[in-house]
């Protein structure tokens, strides 16, 4: 239930800042060449290209990441962000940025 209000939240602030954003798109999964009926959905797609996924749960476990690193697989996206929001200080312990094999190929700025 807490990461329902947490995500409202989210989703509010993506929009008051003008961050074009997707939420809870089903991710479909082909599986040889057959797409497969799999409800799921990731909690948000930022300016088509970060996947973040929300908890509120106690540490960020190694479950959580598998779970993103599937998400960011499956849209083929280079990088993820997992968000916690059971902690005293998000920045500190609540947030963790993945990057996959696709970061390689994003060009230099």
């Amino acid at each position: 239930m807490l990461e329902s209000v947490y995500h409202a939240c989210l989703k509010r602030e993506f929009e008051l800042r003008n961050i074009k954003f997707l939420t809870q798109q089903v991710v479909h999964v082909i599986y040889k060449g057959m797409k497969l009926e799999a409800d799921l959905r990731y909690d948000f797609l930022v300016e088509n290209a970060i996947v973040v996924e929300l908890k509120a749960e106690e540490g960020i476990h190694p479950v959580y990441v598998s779970q993103l690193l599937t998400y960011m697989r499956l849209l083929q996206r280079p990088k993820g962000i997992l968000v916690n929001f059971f902690t005293d200080n998000l920045f500190k312990g609540g947030q963790r940025t993945i990057v996959n094999e696709l970061y390689r190929t994003l060009p230099d700025k």
